[in-house]
């Protein structure tokens, strides 16, 4: 374990389970015991609702006693366990809570059935968010309201935003009420939010309510609190005991006040933390452990200020510059006298033939529209009001240092942070797997990509992720060479379309030890959620950058170096012991500049092209001038209003309600790969592919091969996540149809067709399933019905086909399954390409090879299937690629400009049964250079060397 994980398991795991300590008359069914990895468990809470409604409705409806008996005693084991998991939340609260225990004394099974169903229901919609009347007792007996429960201000939650605030405090239970009351009291109709408190008296409950109540906002911690929980729930504990491992002992040089705090903004950074202190409050406001805190108070002697700051807290990440200053424009009457016809909308809703278009996407729509920069609407290529205030806001939000927005997708935004940081010149180690605007990047800037292979999976036509120790193999042969101070950058995608998550700690920080400045480029299009994932979070690049800050800045590491640095010795970069070691990088030298590029609109609530670059760079600013000269370059002076205003909104929706959609969508995401695996008619022909077939061994030290197996607990899933070199996403499922005899594009158009449901990523033999922030469980549930529909339809045909028809089925799946083309690897530059043509680096000049192909003299073409082609990759002379050649799927580029093409490659496109093909013409056959324009050393000009930077 190393120090990242010192906060969420202070963070050690727990290495057994908890004692099992049962709710009063009740004992954990299969139905209701908890998942041994409960991703989102207390999302399952209304079902837990259900079930009680159900249970209470058959007692009211037995017809014996024994029968009465037994569902009765069932409905109290069910309403003991609720007791204490509703205690971490405020609704359903005290009253109603009182009222279902009443009624289940006196017995009175059909109000119990009622106010269950009632609080299912609630819970299911969301409704107590808005409606006081979710709040109140209203069975069949009209029960009083109770006194305890606050009187609503009329109309008081409407349509506020609503949310809750943790109070950890010592105050004795009976008073927390009493407590509540007066917070209550201070609640205004102008405020603009409406906020409930849950009160806990311990270090425990406090990270359990941290950890399964969504609706926290903000949490207010005494300094004073016992450590260990109130409620002696077999669930809580196992859950609690299972995700962390923490004991008093640990904190008790630090207090928990400190320790408290740390732990829960590991878990969850965004919230806001307010300090009551009773003694020494002064003091404590200058140390550095007040930073974890948003304000410290002295006891509770100025409960409006902290009403007010909590408000205030709150409203801080509501708060959408641009998207409110867009909707005021469009509230305004603006005479337009620029170019953009449709502001305003009357040249749409005053046409005689385009009028649908208007009622089609709305007024607003049009209001919203402007060329204009002016009028609070800021411009995007030189912000200075709400469009700059905004991206500091994403900064705050997803850890960096700066943020930028972009409307023209994550393929700008990679090429204006590769022309930013690379010249003419310039080597970078990239993924060959990598989006293709990494590639056009590189012919943009000039630089020499040096490309290193991620490990193939054959089965499945898909690459995953580059190993470390080829990444280093690359990086020691070039200091061997002398060529590192031309090294600039390392390009990588995490996570893959695929779902492979890199270990961004372990491969910056040894990749650091070889090149101590090395800039890092880390395309996280559709990781772009995992900021606010407890999961995901600690594969990320913004959140592996501030660790490394912190963690080489700490009297611990610089002894760790030392130690290191004398067991090591010289640095020998031919030894090859090196490529074994965990390397690290000498503390006085290392320089952090991590880049990332996410794209908003694939996994968070923006619209289409809507895309942030992330800077965590110490030396930002001996680029920042070239960074925005590459801005201005590849942004649009139009940039679209509301993709801009989108991301605004998606930035306030994941600082605010992120930890819920991300925890809820992955709970779905091992929920599909349950069911689908274990369904026993589904399983015949379609599967899920598992970590351990998407992950080989020798990357996986953990072990864990499944998400939620037998004896997979948080414990090991964390353990993993930090540990492992690659981890698989879980959201990101690849569905293996080869055995349905269908191949990937087959089945995407045949589940869109008949099915409406749509997905883009296929390989030869799978179909990729993204589960995001959008899903419900009805999508899923609408998944599996579709997929066991289509496994009947299998069985039904196969029973009434004859035997030559089974043989044809047969071998259609041995075509998909086992006659799989290999993968073909980079091969090299051809000599013309290279500067020397001898090293042992095979960094080459791909710009010179794209241009060159401008000139029609220097091409010919080949058809693939041709005797010529055979005759040429067998004699010669050698094929070299005029251009980028991506089949579609599986996506990555098999041939780059200048790349000598081998028997393998072509083999492969040989084999594939895929239309798409970027760069081919089937007709006219494979563009190639003419082998006189390579002797002649076709070239574009000769590449000038790298610019010195300060």
């Amino acid at each position: 374990m190393n120090e990242k994980q010192r906060v969420v398991k202070q963070i050690s795991p727990a290495t057994r389970e908890a004692p099992r300590r049962e709710a009063p008359g009740r004992e954990a069914s299969g139905r209701d015991a908890p998942r041994q990895v409960p991703y989102a468990i207390f999302s399952a809470r209304s079902d837990r609702w259900g079930h009680l409604a159900r249970s209470a409705e058959l007692w009211a409806r037995a017809a014996s006693e024994s029968q009465k008996a037994t569902l009765a005693k069932e409905c109290e084991g069910l309403l003991a366990e609720l007791d204490v998991v509703e205690r971490y939340f405020a609704y359903p609260g005290a009253a109603l809570m009182t009222a279902l225990n009443e009624q289940l004394s006196a017995p009175n099974a059909l109000a119990v059935a009622q106010l269950a169903r009632r609080i299912a229901g609630t819970l299911s919609t969301g409704g107590y968010r808005h409606d006081v009347r979710a709040w109140e007792v209203d069975t069949e007996e009209k029960l009083e309201v109770r006194d305890y429960l606050p009187p609503p201000i009329a109309g008081e939650q409407g349509e506020r935003p609503y949310f809750e605030v943790l109070s950890v405090t010592p105050r004795d239970p009976a008073q927390w009420e009493q407590a509540k009351g007066a917070l209550h009291k201070l609640r205004r109709s102008d405020d603009p939010f409406v906020y409930e408190v849950v009160n806990v008296g311990s270090f425990e409950d406090a990270l359990i309510a941290v950890l399964f109540n969504y609706d926290v906002q903000a949490v207010v911690i005494n300094e004073r609190m016992d450590f260990e929980s109130h409620y002696p729930s077999s669930l809580i504990r196992q859950l609690m005991h299972s995700i962390l491992k923490i004991s008093p002992e640990k904190f008790a040089a630090q207090g928990y006040l400190t320790a408290l705090a740390r732990i829960i903004k590991e878990i969850r950074p965004e919230l806001d933390i307010y300090a009551l202190t009773e003694e020494g409050t002064e003091d404590f406001a200058g140390t550095e452990d007040a930073t974890l805190f948003r304000r410290v108070f002295y006891s509770a002697e100025e409960l409006m200020e902290l009403h007010l700051s909590v408000l205030q807290g709150v409203g801080a990440r509501y708060e959408t510059p641009y998207f409110n200053n867009l909707k005021k424009y469009a509230s305004r009457p603006v005479g337009t006298f620029h170019a953009l016809p449709v502001a305003r909308g009357k040249s749409v809703f005053r046409s005689h033939w385009i009028p649908d278009m208007g009622h089609f996407y709305g007024i607003n729509l049009f209001l919203a529209e402007s060329s204009a920069t002016s009028g609070g609407l800021d411009s995007l290529l030189e912000p200075t009001g709400n469009i700059k205030k905004a991206q500091e806001l994403a900064a705050r939000a997803f850890g960096a240092d700066h943020a930028f927005y972009a409307t023209n997708g994550t393929s700008t935004s990679n090429k204006i942070i590769l022309q930013a940081l690379l010249a003419p010149g310039d080597i970078a180690l990239i993924d060959r797997n990598c989006h293709k605007s990494h590639h056009y990047a590189m012919v943009l800037a000039g630089a020499q990509p040096l490309y290193v292979e991620a490990y193939p999976m054959t089965e499945y036509s898909m690459y995953g992720a580059v190993p470390l120790q080829t990444i280093k193999r690359a990086l020691l042969a070039l200091k061997a060479e002398g060529k590192l101070e031309r090294v600039k950058l390392l390009d990588l995608t995490n996570c893959t379309f695929d779902g492979h998550m890199y270990n961004t700690v372990r491969v910056m920080e040894e990749c650091l030890a070889i090149k101590p400045d090395l800039v890092f480029l880390w395309d996280e299009a559709w990781f772009g959620f995992a900021r606010f994932s407890l999961l995901h979070r600690r594969r990320t690049a913004m959140g592996a950058a501030r660790y490394l800050t912190r963690r080489y800045r700490s009297a611990a590491y610089r002894a760790e170096y030392e130690a290191f640095k004398s067991a090591v010795g010289k640095f020998d970069p031919k030894d090859p012991k090196l490529l074994k070691m965990r390397l690290k990088p000498d503390p006085d030298k290392v320089r952090i500049r991590v880049y990332h590029t996410h794209s908003t609109h694939k996994s968070m609530s923006a619209l289409r092209q809507g895309s942030m670059m992330l800077v965590h760079d110490q030396d930002f600013h001996t680029v920042e001038a070239a960074f925005h000269e590459a801005f201005f370059t590849h942004t649009s002076t139009s940039p679209n209003l509301q993709i801009l205003a989108s991301l605004d909104c998606a930035r306030r929706q994941m600082e605010l309600e992120g930890y819920e959609l991300t925890s809820k969508m992955t709970e779905l995401a091992v929920e599909l790969r349950r069911k689908v695996n274990d369904h026993p008619l589904i399983a015949k022909y379609f599967h899920i592919l598992t970590p351990a077939e998407m992950v080989p061994a020798e990357f996986r030290e953990s072990g864990i091969d499944e998400f939620g197996g037998p004896g997979t607990t948080w414990h090991a899933l964390l353990d993993a996540m930090d540990g492992d070199e690659f981890a698989l996403d879980p959201t990101r499922l690849t569905l293996f149809c080869g055995k349905a005899g269908f191949d990937g594009t087959e089945l995407k158009n045949l589940l869109a067709e008949r099915f409406d449901i749509q997905l883009n990523k296929t390989s030869r033999n799978s179909v990729l399933l993204q589960i995001n922030i959008n899903n419900s469980r009805s999508d899923i549930a609408h998944l599996i019905k579709v997929l066991a529909a289509l496994a009947r339809e299998i069985d039904a045909r196969l029973a009434v086909q004859t035997a030559g028809e089974r043989v044809v089925f047969q071998q259609r799946i041995k075509s998909l399954v086992e006659d799989v083309p290999e993968l073909p690897n980079f091969t090299r530059f051809h000599d013309s390409f290279r500067d020397d043509p001898r090293s042992a680096t095979s960094e080459g000049h791909m710009r010179r090879a794209f241009y060159a192909s401008y000139r029609a003299e220097n091409c010919s073409h080949v058809k693939l299937n041709s005797k010529e082609m055979d005759q040429r990759l067998d004699k010669g002379p050698e094929l070299v690629a005029a251009d980028f050649v991506i089949p579609y799927p599986p996506g990555f580029p098999i041939m780059v400009p200048g790349q000598v093409i081998s028997r393998e490659t072509i083999e492969f496109m040989r084999k594939l049964d895929v239309k798409e093909i970027h760069g081919y013409n089937a007709a006219e056959g494979l563009r190639v250079l003419k082998p006189e324009a390579l002797a002649a050393g076709a070239e574009e000009s000769p590449a000038p060397r790298a610019r010195k930077r300060a």
